[in-house]
């Protein structure tokens, strides 16, 4: 079937399995109708007030024909009691509204926070791989605009079609009583009702999905150029970044505009419909009372059904498009919720210390779609050594580090910590013994001493402050206003890079792990500053296996094994002065980061 797409002169058409799409918008209705129906009990009282208010709506017309018959007819006596009647009617009816939607709005936020709940912690589990091919800011669309589409929709719309479904069949049941042939007649709009509105949903619901799409593409592209405001000012890049934040608002406003034209088109033809058929009852129904074949308050009534009964099928058409908008929000949350997650621990994979002895056996790794990263990589590392991993850019240092943590796990061979696999040792428990200090710090918002704590949520003040003393932090905090309670932003933007390296340096510190990873650590730090640490670190790293990615030399020359990493292989290995006398790959960088250095 020809699909419609956006484009700047309006729908174009490509080929999609409309089988399948379909049949992945019914699985969505499913999985949101389990998650609502969680709430059993509440769920039975909202759809007895449906059906309550339903049979209320449906009864009120009837009492008003009966009045107006009883006033023409029968001389109007006792006319209180019909009066009092349809006040009581209504009244219910408004009630029983009331608590139909109070129910349903306590069971849809219920369910949406337990939809976020589930979203959020599902992310905790995610592969650092899932992370690597998703923007964040798509990843947060997803979180607020779809999760509050489906907040909306699930509030709303639910009871409406509920309302609107029972109102339908008993407004048609009460008609076809009074009157079959003005029954009959009514009843010709709804295949052209029908028809139009499968015409247009088939396209809204795509068009619904591709704004959403392209909504979470803008805000993507939006967190993105706002984190990165001081690289796109440094390069004058305002004018570009521009263009292209239009290019793709442009996408998402085509995609709206069709959209909503394609659903404002079922009012209008619900409309259009109604007022033709209001026409043609009241044209047959005044010819019968005319004629004697029905009463003037059973035609009022019907007048009145007529209404009530296309009303409820407009409103299924506007709430349909309401429905459609949130299904694609939901399966855009699904969809995050169907990736697969990291293996679930095996607690008898719990290990309380490490030693530190790691071993690398013809290790081989690639990440997605690529080429092999890491080939037949073999090593064994003593406990308590200093290890340097050097080598050009991209030629796997850091990658040799992720399979350390286990943010990937590799292709093939073993990587042995204790004479153990990794994979048999559950993460957390592995993580926990792995201080981790990387190139690019992040900070979270919050105080200096819960970001130095993050390291061990478990520890003191007065431990968080000596691992802050251990890292020569503490100078540098307490001159800050509030010190250790002084609050950074996201972006930590009130301390220098070095003081944020400072304070990663300290929260691993308080870790006081068995291993100790260093991903650059130092390159954000001035030389003095670097030298202020280094006998913090050399302490540290006492006794505890460490990994450095360096390339200051005066990190490289103390490290007790050099690994020369070159296109993901292990090409040279030894110290610097066994490297040096071999005159090989290490030799020849040796002596480019040295002239470096000196220039």
């Amino acid at each position: 079937m020809n699909i419609r797409r956006i484009s700047r002169s309006g729908p174009q058409t490509h080929n999609v399995d409309e089988k399948e799409f379909r049949s992945h918008r019914f699985q969505t209705i499913k999985r949101l109708w389990k998650e609502l129906a969680q709430k059993k009990g509440r769920l039975l009282f909202v759809l007895f007030f449906v059906a309550t208010n339903a049979t209320l709506g449906v009864l009120g017309p009837l009492f008003i024909g009966k009045t107006v018959d009883h006033i023409i007819y029968d001389g109007g006596e006792n006319i209180f009691l019909f009066l009092l009647g349809l006040v009581c009617v209504y009244l219910f009816y408004s009630i029983t509204a009331y608590l139909q939607n109070y129910w349903m709005i306590s069971i849809s936020q219920e369910t949406v926070y337990r939809l976020r709940k589930r979203l959020f912690e599902h992310i905790q589990r995610l592969p650092i791989s899932f992370f690597d091919r998703k923007q964040h800011g798509e990843l947060m669309s997803r979180f607020t605009n779809d999760m509050d589409n489906v907040s909306s929709t699930l509030n709303s719309s639910v009871i409406h079609i509920f309302s609107s479904v029972l109102t339908v069949v008993g407004t048609f049941i009460v008609m076809i009583w009074l009157s079959p042939l003005l029954t009959m007649i009514t009843l010709l709009v709804v295949p052209v009702m029908f028809f139009g509105m499968r015409w247009i949903t088939n396209r809204t619901g795509k068009l619904f999905r591709e704004q959403q799409k392209y909504l979470g593409e803008l805000n993507g592209y939006i967190e993105e150029t706002v984190s990165g405001q001081k690289i796109v000012k440094t390069y004058s890049y305002e004018q570009e970044t521009m263009e292209q934040f239009l290019e793709k608002s442009k996408r998402l406003r085509e995609a709206g505009y069709w959209a909503q034209t394609y659903s404002g088109f079922i009012p209008k033809l619900m409309n259009l419909l109604n007022n033709a058929s209001f026409a043609f009852i009241a044209l047959a129904g005044g010819i019968l009372a005319m004629n004697g074949h029905v009463s003037i308050g059973v035609m009022i009534s019907f007048t009145e059904y007529a209404r009530q009964f296309t009303r409820p099928l407009n409103e299924l058409a506007n709430q349909f498009n309401t429905l459609l908008s949130a299904i694609a929000g939901a399966e855009r949350v699904f969809d995050i919720m169907d990736e697969e997650a990291e293996d679930e621990d095996d607690r008898e994979g719990d290990v309380e210390i490490l030693q530190g002895n790691v071993t690398f056996s013809h290790v081989y790794f690639s990440y997605e779609n690529a080429d092999s990263t890491i080939s037949d990589m073999n090593f064994h590392v003593q406990p308590g050594q200093m290890v340097a991993l050097v080598g050009p850019t991209g030629a796997g240092k850091s990658t040799i580090i992720h399979l350390i943590m286990r943010f990937y796990d590799c292709d093939s061979g073993a990587i042995l910590v204790d004479g153990r696999n990794i994979q048999q040792i559950s993460r957390s428990s592995l993580r926990k013994n792995i201080g981790f200090v990387l190139q690019d710090v992040f900070l979270f918002e919050g105080t200096i001493r819960e970001n130095i704590r993050y390291g061990r949520l478990d520890a003191t003040d007065e431990e968080v402050e000596e691992a802050a003393k251990r890292a020569n932090a503490h100078s540098f905090i307490m001159r800050l206003p509030q010190g250790y309670d002084t609050v950074l932003t996201e972006d930590a933007s009130g301390i220098s890079q070095g003081q944020k390296q400072l304070l990663s340096i300290a929260r691993a510190i308080l870790r006081n792990p068995s291993i100790l990873i260093l991903d650059e650590a130092t390159s954000n730090i001035d030389t003095v500053t670097e030298m202020k640490i280094q006998e913090a670190l050399q302490q540290l790293m006492k006794g505890r296996t460490t990994f450095c990615i360096a390339h200051r030399l005066n990190t490289i020359r103390h490290a007790h094994q050099i690994f020369v990493i070159n296109d993901g292989k292990l090409i040279e290995k030894g110290t610097h002065d066994s490297l040096i006398e071999a005159h090989g790959y290490y030799y020849d960088l040796y002596n480019q980061l040295s002239r470096k250095d000196v220039g």
